[in-house]
């Protein structure tokens, strides 16, 4: 039988592992990319980040907020302004994210290879 465990549960057991996954799920590693050429309004997040849907992009930046990673400002105007930028730990989070991003570009021709020379000796079994 499998025990169901809640957020706060987990983060007790293992606090480091959320915000680990937080900063590396597929929409936060973009949005932080994204944000170290500084601050965006949301809409000009999601067309950077792409194929992202409003409602992800919306809980990728709460996540991201509620670990202190992205500051949220909202201006008094109409129609409203919100901007998204990151904080000093967002920041170090987004440049290292970053330098792993620049990695596997830079590796890319070699992932090819592995994979084939992987394929193939699978297919040969």
């Amino acid at each position: 039988m499998a025990v169901s465990v809640s957020t706060s549960s987990a983060e007790a057991l293992c606090p480091y592992r959320l915000v680990l996954e937080h900063v590396t799920s597929r929409w936060g590693v973009l949005v932080l990319i994204e944000l170290l050429d500084g601050p965006r309004r949301f809409g000009e997040l999601r067309r950077a980040v792409g194929r992202v849907s409003e409602k992800m992009l919306t809980q990728t930046l709460q996540t991201l907020e509620r670990d202190g990673m992205v500051h949220r400002d909202a201006k008094p105007v109409i129609p409203p302004r919100v901007d998204y930028s990151l904080t000093d730990m967002g920041r170090e989070a987004a440049t290292q994210v970053r330098a792993l991003g620049v990695w596997t570009q830079e590796r890319m021709d070699d992932v090819r290879q592995a994979r084939a020379r992987y394929d193939a000796a699978r297919a040969a079994d």
